[in-house]
């Protein structure tokens, strides 16, 4: 009886450290997010949420968001990377005289989540490696091509490292795969991925799929985070 008392003991001991460290970590978070300036930025502006600043440095350092471009977005909501793309090519319209409101270009959102409408963004809820999903895609890019891929994808983080390398690599996959069947040979894609286990498994596949490969890390990422980003520029092997 008393050995079975000390098993409960310590079982219920344990459950309560692991509670009480997750309970800290979330204190943590929010207290960092309450008082991070990149929130306090995204709110002022009109963002929801504060990673429309990861795409803007990114953008500024590479030059990715141009005139008259279409601009696919993988895993959308809540949709400040299409926020900020359409604010790009608004101000391109804007610099066009013959051009009356709208943008200088083409964004299509993808998620199987809903997302809120946004101005001038064509939004396709489900799976983007459905066949009626491609098909409406098609529909809408027309006789054009895609000259950018933007993905933020991130899976539901387990805190186990390996399980969670193991998904964000998936989702890395999935985002080539469409880029190498969807892109046109100049175009470029950009995807989010953590540091650590896998990490240089994904690189290697963007060496094989593309002739330029840039890792970066804008400072709006956390730096505590291991979170980065992988840009790939001009296909080896277009679809």
């Amino acid at each position: 009886m008393r050995t079975a008392r000390a098993a409960h003991f310590r079982r219920w001991r344990n459950m309560s450290s692991v509670s009480m460290a997750k309970n800290r970590f979330n204190q943590s978070w929010l207290h960092d997010h309450i008082n991070d300036p990149y929130v306090k930025m995204a709110r002022r502006e009109g963002y929801r949420a504060r990673a429309a600043y990861k795409l803007k440095e990114i953008d500024e350092q590479d030059k990715l968001i141009k005139p008259g471009m279409v601009i696919v977005d993988l895993g959308s909501t809540p949709g400040s990377w299409s926020q900020y793309a359409r604010n790009k090519l608004t101000q391109s319209a804007k610099r066009d005289a013959q051009r009356e409101g709208g943008i200088d270009g083409k964004i299509i959102a993808l998620d199987i989540l809903p997302m809120e409408t946004i101005a001038d963004v064509t939004f396709i809820q489900g799976d983007f490696r459905e066949d009626d999903v491609l098909a409406k895609l098609d529909e809408i890019v027309g006789e054009q091509q895609i000259d950018l891929v933007i993905s933020d994808m991130a899976p539901n983080l387990s805190g186990v490292a390996s399980a969670d390398a193991a998904r964000i690599e998936h989702l890395c996959d999935l985002a080539l795969e469409f880029a190498q069947n969807h892109l046109k040979p100049e175009g470029a894609l950009l995807v989010k991925c953590l540091r650590g286990s896998g990490y240089s498994q994904i690189v290697e596949k963007f060496k094989h799929q593309f002739k330029v490969v840039a890792p970066r890390k804008p400072k709006a990422s956390r730096d505590k985070s291991s979170e980065t980003f992988i840009l790939g520029r001009r296909l080896k092997h277009p679809g």
